[in-house]
Parts: C-alpha cells; structure tokens; sequence
C-alpha cells in the first residue's frame, strides 16, 4: 500500500468520519490557537535542569486536536522529512486515544519525544498547514506530537514498533545523534541486526551534548533511546570508528552495510585578533562540558569558567542555548551578539522569545573584529564593528556590511563563538575511497545517500554540514530504505 493510499484508507475508518461530521470546519477554524504551559521566566532562568515547556494538559490537547480540519490531502505531511501521518496521530488525540496517536507516530519516528520539543515545526509541518491559507495560526503540530509521546511515557505503556523476522545481516551505525538512531530505528524494524558505535560515554550524540536540558531532559533521550534497545539494536559507547575499530574490522566482524553518522563536531572561529585568549571558547566546547560533563555541578571534575558578562556571537539554536546557559550559570549580563538584524537570525522564534524573556540582552547589527585581554591573558574587552544590512546573499539574507567608523568597545569576561560547525573529520579520511566536497562533508546521492563506497551511506550533518534534527532523522530513513532495497537485490 503506498502512503497516498494509507492516507486514504485510515481518513476513511467509520469513527474518523464521525469526527470530521461532530463539527464544522468554520468552527474548527475558530477555536483559538493554544498557548505551552511554560516555568515563569525568572524562575526558569536560574535553573539549569528544569524544562521551560511544560506541555499541554488532556484537555488544552482535544481541544487543539479539534482544529485539524482532516484535510483530504495533508499538505502538512509534505513539510514533514520523517513523514509523519499527522493527520491520524492528531485524530486520534481528538478522541482521547492517546495511546493510538504515539503508536502513529512510531511508525516513521524513532524520537517523537524530541522531535515535538526541538524540531522547527513552524517552518517544516506547521508551514503547509491549511489553516495558514484561511488567515488562521497553524495547528499546533509539534506541540500535540510532544503530548501524545509524553502521555504514552508516562502512562508505563509504551508500544514498540512492528519487527519483521531476523535476517540475520549485521549492520554499522556510526554516531548515535538522530540520524543515527533514525536509521537504526527503520533497520531494526526491517529485521536487521543493528549496531551504533557512539564515540562518547552517553549515547544520543548533539541530542545529549549540544541541547540544554532546559530544552530537551536527558530523561526524554533516554526514554527514546532505551525503545530502541528493545527493538533489538545495540550499542556499544567509547568506540571511535576509525580508530578504535577500522572500516576493514567492521568487514572483518561481518557488517554489510554502514551508515555514517558522525555528525559536525568540528568549530568554525572567526579567526580575529585575540581569539586565543583565555575566556574564549566554541559553543561546542561550553555546551558540552556542561551538557555531557556536568561541568555546573560543583562536583564535576570538569571546569567551566562562570563569566559576569558573557557575549555569545551568533543567531542561531545553538547560540541561544549557549547563551541562556550563561544565563543560568550565573552570568549578570548575557549579551548575543549577530551581525544581521534580528529578522534574518536563524534561531527559532521560539527560542528568541525565551532568551528575551530571561534577561537575555541583543546588540544585533554589530560584529566581534578584536578581542583585548588583561595582563593574564584573559579576556576583558571586545570591539565591535556596527553593521548595516545590504543586498541579499546566497542565503536569501541581507547581506551586512560595515559602517564606516562605527566601533564600539564593551566589557566581557567570557566569549562564546558559536558561528557555525564543519564536519567531523575522521570519518572521511579514515575510510579511503569516500568522495569528500571542499567542505569536508562526505557527497552522497540525493535520493539514496550512497556513498562513493557502495556499502556505506552517510547522513545528517556529516553530509549536510549543519542542519536540523529532523532534516538528519529524514536523512537516516531515506538511507535505511535505499540500503534494505540494495541489500535485498543482492539476495534475490
């Protein structure tokens, strides 16, 4: 049956129709869009582990359900890289089957807890809505699919997808972040004998290290992680492919297939005077101690300086889960720092909303050109250099330009860089025959995500060079399907 047909087929069952009949879309369309519970803004910003989300209630939850109008044709599904049938879990909620509406969403998810905590729904699912076109918010996607996991956590009943019979074919998993646990989840149901080696001692990759637990527990991913374990996959921590063990050793212990997951680890810098000082660190580096390290805690071996001002240089997630970090971490004055204006930043609205509401300061328009640095060689002051926006770029965006004369110079105690990521480099000078862009990343087909070596695939952002959960959880399914389909014509 393919998808359009499955659509089809489930809008169709007798108690959806009753559904769509209960009540009229004018009506549907009028319900106003519900608001997320969320922790009061000062009290959330002087606590780390506490999530600022708190989800919807059962019954905020129906009523947002009510406002699917069921479309016939689910453009939202088109905005969906898993293809979630979006319209079913929704319905399902509308009738208080909560269980049914997260067993919908296993179906093509292996993370719809996280998935509805950080993927950008308004520019993917929410962003094709129908009610969009009618002059009306979007159906609160993200937020319902968050309810419906939470609820089946909760409730201890949690469901574990179909498996097909064993096959008996091993296959590799190279880094545990959604990618690579996407791709694990769709092989394991297909019957394979799945593996993820995970360099680091926690499973769940950027998931763990680069996502505050503010924003997305570690309870959340393990949940997540722990359903795929009894999926059969396993995985095995503190092994580094391509060092610990080699893509020969992995032909050796009788892999047929690889997927290459390894991710983006890799920080850009500015490459500006006084980047070196002491103070000044990657967003990868700061998130990760304190994510992965637990370097907050008083007793963690694994230090992390506590600046009073602390400039975080960026627009994006990654800047503005560093920056609220800071925040929590003590930080009197937490300043973000972007060189366009705060239109063109790329981070969730969302998120922007948070930052501002916990004290978080924006000096838009403005770019780092030098850090200064006091006797010891610890930062104490940046200048920066005013911008103005001009004709769009290759990103669509103005493009900033200097304005001449315009320097400023404030002081800081911290900085963190977050400017982008570039990708991990092992991978691809471990495995020789991969063909590599100037990027780094390794080149896949589109379609596939073949590699030049017929047995691995690759996804995520070792090939995107920085992209979203979602878009790298879209990644693993399309290369687990592609991989199932070469493997089994080699078996016929």
């Amino acid at each position: 049956m393919t998808t359009e047909e499955l659509i089809a087929a489930r809008r169709a069952e007798p108690w959806r129709e009753v559904l769509r009949k209960s009540m009229k879309n004018k009506v549907r369309s009028s319900i106003e869009r519900v608001k997320m519970n969320e922790l009061d803004p000062d009290y959330r910003s002087r606590v780390r582990t506490e999530e600022v989300n708190l989800g919807l209630t059962k019954e905020q939850a129906i009523i947002e359900a009510h406002r699917c109008l069921d479309c016939p044709s689910p453009t939202c599904m088109r905005g969906c890289p898993v293809g979630i049938h979006i319209p079913s879990f929704i319905k399902n909620i509308e009738r208080g089957e909560f269980l049914e509406a997260a067993k919908v969403l296993k179906e093509t998810s292996a993370l719809p807890a996280v998935c509805g905590r950080v993927c950008p729904q308004e520019k993917q699912c929410e962003s094709q809505c129908v009610q969009l076109k009618m002059g009306k918010p979007a159906v609160a996607i993200g937020y319902l699919e968050r309810f419906a996991a939470d609820y089946e956590r909760e409730s201890g009943q949690i469901s574990i997808p179909k498996i097909e019979k064993k096959n008996g074919v091993k296959i590799a998993v190279v880094g545990s972040g959604p990618a690579g646990l996407s791709f694990a989840g769709d092989m394991a149901k297909r019957g394979y004998d799945v593996t993820v080696f995970e360099a680091l001692h926690e499973i769940g990759g950027v998931l763990k290290y680069g996502i505050p637990e503010f924003r997305l527990p570690n309870r959340i991913v393990d949940v997540e992680i722990d359903g795929l374990r009894q999926m059969g996959v396993t995985f095995v921590k503190d092994c580094i492919v391509g060092k610990t063990i080699s893509y020969d050793d992995l032909h050796d212990e009788g892999f047929r297939g690889i997927f290459v997951a390894s991710g983006a680890g890799l920080p850009n810098f500015m490459n500006i005077p006084g980047e070196n000082l002491v103070g000044i660190m990657s967003s990868n580096e700061y998130l990760t101690r304190v994510n992965l390290m637990d370097a907050a805690n008083p007793e963690s071996d694994t230090p992390v300086w506590r600046g009073r001002t602390v400039a975080v240089i960026g627009g994006g997630n990654t800047a503005m889960d560093s920056v609220r970090t800071a925040r929590r971490l003590g930080a009197e004055r937490a300043i973000i720092v972007y060189r366009r204006s705060e239109e063109e930043m790329p981070a969730r609205a969302e998120e922007i909303k948070h930052a501002k509401e916990e004290g978080v300061e924006f000096m838009t328009l403005h770019n780092p050109i030098e850090y200064l640095g006091d006797e010891r060689g610890r930062v104490k002051q940046m200048r920066l250099q005013k911008m103005a926006l001009g004709e769009p770029d290759a990103s669509g965006r103005r493009r900033p330009v200097p304005v001449e004369g315009a320097i400023e110079t404030i002081d800081v105690d911290e900085v963190i860089v977050s400017v982008g990521v570039s990708p991990n480099p092992l991978i691809p000078h471990a495995f020789k025959g991969l063909e590599i862009s100037k990027r780094g990343t390794i080149i896949v087909g589109e379609a596939d995500m073949r590699s030049s070596l017929p047995d691995v695939y690759a996804g995520g952002d070792i090939v995107r060079g920085g992209a979203t959960v979602i878009l790298a959880m879209g990644d693993g399914r399309r290369a687990a399907a592609a991989m199932d389909e070469a493997l089994s014509r080699e078996n016929r």
